[in-house]
């Protein structure tokens, strides 16, 4: 049976600064999504490290060292969001990690283009504009290591009584 699930986004600091929140949130909404909790915060070295805790150990410390770099670079607009099998749904919408490879009409495929070689070769971050939580248990940890049971909001919307 299709689960009720949270999941964290990020809209990291390129998409911030390329003004793009309003209209990645909007493509969330357009799914049935539905923000329960958000804000702006500047993400600081001890943050960086509990979020990606596991970033070098399976791609090494270069790897970390360039995505945390660049999630300290500008404010990111962190979200939770609800829906049934949310984070299955976030990462449809999202599209895969290298925006190239991303399909268009996926978030990344259509505001993004940089590519996995393009990066490597420029020994950069890969611009994506967002974090989406990978898995249930992800998500999990990562809403709790963003926002406090008090930043996270139970309502209903009008559209949950048409799409639940």
């Amino acid at each position: 049976m299709a689960a009720l699930e949270r999941t964290l986004v990020l809209l990291k600091p390129d998409a911030v600064a390329r003004g793009l929140a309003g209209r990645i949130i909007q493509r969330f909404e357009d799914a049935g999504l539905k923000i329960v909790g958000t804000k702006m915060v500047q993400m600081d070295a001890e943050l960086a490290k509990k979020h990606y805790f596991d970033l070098e150990e399976r791609f090494g410390k270069s790897v970390f060292d360039v995505t945390a770099n660049f999630m300290q670079t500008g404010p990111v607009i962190a979200l939770v969001l609800e829906g049934v099998e949310a984070v299955a749904t976030v990462r449809r919408l999202v599209g895969v990690t290298f925006p190239n490879q991303a399909n268009p009409g996926t978030i990344r495929g259509d505001f993004a283009h940089t590519s996995k070689a393009y990066t490597e070769a420029k020994h950069t971050v890969a611009a994506n504009l967002i974090h989406a939580s990978g898995n249930p248990e992800e998500a999990k940890y990562e809403v709790e290591l963003w926002f406090g049971a008090a930043e996270l909001f139970d309502y209903q919307t009008v559209a949950e009584r048409f799409l639940f």
